[in-house]
């Protein structure tokens, strides 16, 4: 009945004498891992967007959060005049980047989601596009 008791209590101190590990959040910014599934972020290539509206990326969506329109321009050629993501349904699982075909649709490491209104939570495709 002892035994136990001191094996807990030997591990209780032991901790006492170690230095924390707790990072101070605002300040100090956690390494996130290089697989980490974050926000999403939309490629660009010669100044637009490299989605082709192929809509792959809300077929294969499990959570039905990703919205894409087509448009065309004056080559006919095709691209996503629309593309909106609802975060609040998205469950980040990486199934619309691993089905893009032509690789225009990235996870980010960017975990700082918070907002205080419903409507900051959906991403246009002009707040999706990658900084450069």
């Amino acid at each position: 009945m002892i035994v136990p008791l001191l094996k807990g209590l030997k591990i209780t101190l032991s901790h006492l004498f170690q230095k924390p590990i707790t990072l101070q959040y605002p300040d100090e910014k956690p390494q996130v891992s290089p697989n980490f599934r974050g926000l999403h972020a939309l490629k660009v290539s010669h100044d637009r967007a490299k989605c082709v509206a192929c809509y792959l990326c809300p077929t294969v969506c499990p959570a039905k959060c990703i919205t894409v329109e087509a448009g065309e321009d004056q080559n006919h050629d095709k691209y996503a005049e629309r593309y909106e993501i609802d975060m609040l349904r998205c469950i980040f699982c990486g199934y619309c980047v691993e089905a893009c075909p032509v690789d225009a649709l990235r996870m980010t490491g960017e975990f700082e989601l918070a907002n205080y209104k419903r409507e900051d939570f959906v991403f246009v495709k002009e707040r999706l596009l990658e900084k450069r």
